[in-house]
């Protein structure tokens, strides 16, 4: 591993300054008062101290932001310290050097220089005790581990706490940033939802005034208009109803905090199937159910073994066949409008809506484009299968609309 060179590091930390500064004018008071260990060794001025201890305060000061280079130049300033009498505030901060390089260095550095202070304070104390037989050895063995082992380890001790702790941030961090997408992801699949139920609530019954109306103005007939009128306002009003039946369920809900239970089921086809005709009399429109479930017996509600689907399953059918009527009323060329709903073998419920194809100029009712688009999200909420479009039949081509939903699972629900 390679230090960083001087001329690229950055600037001490005000703590780092103070522990140099501090450090540096304890060692020249206790120099100038003649308290080091000892002697220095034969040959070497009395100021190289001095030398040792001004090396150990520039590491002091790159502690924090070059830790390795701090470690690199204090082994070699306490080892001239031990060969100049020693004084203690360069052995102190050494120690502190050695505990920053663990944990202000890099990864590698701190799982390697607890071991390689482990090994030192081994070696030396076996080359002392091989040199000197002599009890006092194993203080020499605490010292040295004293001055290396003890601060790694506290050192290491710390990075461990500070990774943990900022592991244990990241996590809740995390947590919260999940959450969040949670809550966003349920808030836009409920708005969803709310839209979906909204606009087969109320496309039906505008779709129908708008057509009816189209026919009042444009035919000159009193009771043309008159019967007319009677259907925009029976379809005006049951639009209102309807609105006010959702707006009471969405605000039980939120009260309650549970699920809107009065919804739509299979059974109110033919009443769906007697409102089309209604309203698409005037346009030439004959609407026809072919309720395939019947075949499962009386008093059966034609799921598997007789049992009714799940309530998802119910409301998406007849979502299904009430926008397809919808459609056919804005689109649809005179003739024949079938509905087919059954269950096949496999527990799985069909529904195919079938409508004479309209190559005209445009529709009879102005549309939002949202229908197809809310049908295909409905099955794909349930996991079904779903198609539109033209096809060539006996008749001609036809608008088909066909999905296939998995009504398995609530067998025998009555």
């Amino acid at each position: 591993m390679t230090a960083r060179p001087l001329a690229v590091l950055g600037r001490p930390h005000p703590h780092d300054v103070l522990l140099a500064g501090g450090g540096l004018a304890t060692g020249v008071l206790l120099w100038a008062l003649g308290l080091q260990g000892g002697p220095p060794l034969i040959g070497l001025p009395a100021s190289s101290t001095l030398l040792a201890l001004a090396v150990m305060a520039a590491a002091e000061l790159l502690r924090r932001t070059a830790p390795i280079t701090a470690l690199a130049l204090a082994v070699p300033a306490l080892a001239l310290d031990f060969c100049t009498g020693t004084l203690v505030a360069t052995v102190l901060m050494f120690t502190d050097v050695v505990y920053a390089a663990v944990l202000y260095g890099p990864p590698g550095a701190a799982r390697r220089i607890p071991l390689c202070s482990e090994v030192l304070t081994v070696l030396a104390t076996v080359a002392t005790a091989a040199v000197w037989h002599v009890p006092q050895v194993v203080l020499v063995g605490i010292g040295i581990a004293l001055l290396t082992v003890a601060p790694a380890g506290t050192g290491l001790v710390i990075r461990n706490h500070r990774d943990a702790a900022q592991s244990a941030r990241l996590r809740a961090e995390q947590t919260a940033l999940l959450a969040e997408m949670d809550r966003t992801q349920a808030v836009a699949g409920e708005r969803a939802r709310m839209a979906r139920e909204l606009h087969d609530l109320v496309a039906n019954h505008l779709s129908a005034i708008a057509i009816h109306a189209t026919a009042a103005q444009t035919i000159d007939d009193p009771a043309a208009t008159r019967a007319a009128l009677g259907v925009i306002r029976e379809n005006s009003v049951q639009g209102l109803a309807e609105m006010r039946r959702l707006i009471g369920l969405l605000r039980d809900a939120q009260a309650t905090g549970d699920e809107p239970a009065a919804t739509p089921t299979l059974d109110g086809l033919e009443a769906l199937v007697e409102q089309a005709r209604t309203n698409g009399a005037a346009s030439g429109l004959a609407f026809v159910l072919d309720d395939a479930r019947r075949t499962a017996g009386p008093g059966s509600s034609g799921g598997p073994d007789g049992g009714r689907p799940p309530a998802p399953v119910e409301l998406a059918a007849y979502r299904i066949v009430q926008e397809s009527l919808t459609n056919a009323l804005k689109h649809a060329a005179p003739g024949e409008v079938r509905v087919r709903i059954a269950h096949d073998p496999a527990g799985t419920l069909s529904v195919a809506v079938r409508s004479p194809y309209a190559d005209g100029p445009g529709p009879r009712a102005p549309g939002s484009g949202a229908g197809l688009v809310g049908m295909r999200e409905r099955i794909a909420l349930l996991g079904g299968e779903f198609d539109a479009g033209p096809t060539d039949g006996s008749d001609g081509t036809v608008w088909l609309v066909r999905a296939a939903l998995p009504a398995a699972g609530e067998e025998g629900r009555r």
